[in-house]
């Protein structure tokens, strides 16, 4: 049976898989993030998250050992928020989130998620697929108890554009267009698309099949 490897530490990219009946084998890649987004310059916003989705798939690819990479398709995944024509990452400190809260509070931005899958056989890559998915999120206003509540949890820091859909943060967001999972992190429609490029279907891996 082909392994479904999720190069990611993302609890919520991990739930969304076992939600939708695969139980995958996790392996964190070591990728330096920063260094793949200088590499990309100026490119558009959908193609830096994309190139971080890459460079994670491709690193995880070569941390397995060979049992797993005998027949394997890995999942990379990154998650940026565009804002004002800008990428914003985790915010990383209580007063970072607070800053990027006070500029999307009513507003809208579109949360970008770069997915890249590489089927393995026999240890080598035999198939790549890659593209990026978009869903527009309206925030709200959280009062100022509520946001400092929030940002004081710790959630908000660790998380792409310093909100969740799935966790606290989903009282702050107002509404979605589009695919809620890939907000989450992982787009399950792309994620089904791009199986189905690499010659997989989604039951094949489920957990139960």
């Amino acid at each position: 049976m082909t392994r479904v490897v999720l190069g990611s530490a993302s609890s919520g990219r991990l739930g969304v898989l076992r939600h939708a009946g695969i139980e995958p084998l996790v392996v964190v890649s070591g990728v330096d993030e920063d260094a793949v987004i200088a590499a990309q310059g100026a490119a558009p916003a959908e193609r830096v998250v994309s190139a971080l989705a890459e460079a994670k798939a491709h690193d995880v690819g070569t941390r397995l050992n060979a049992e797993v990479a005998a027949d394997c398709v890995v999942i990379g995944c990154d998650s940026m928020l565009l804002l004002d024509g800008a990428l914003c990452g985790k915010p990383g400190t209580a007063g970072a989130a607070l800053a990027q809260w006070e500029r999307m509070a009513s507003r809208s931005a579109e949360l970008l998620t770069g997915h890249c899958l590489l089927r393995l056989r026999d240890g080598e890559v035999v198939d790549e697929a890659c593209e990026t998915a978009g869903t527009t999120v309206h925030f709200s206003s959280p009062t100022g108890a509520d946001l400092t509540a929030y940002v004081n949890s710790g959630e908000p820091l660790g998380v792409a554009g310093g909100f969740t859909l799935d966790g606290r943060g989903g009282w702050f967001v107002d509404r979605i267009e589009g695919d809620p999972s890939n907000v989450i992190g992982l787009s399950l429609p792309l994620t089904r698309r791009l199986l189905q490029r690499v010659g997989l279907s989604v039951a094949e891996l489920w957990a139960d099949g």
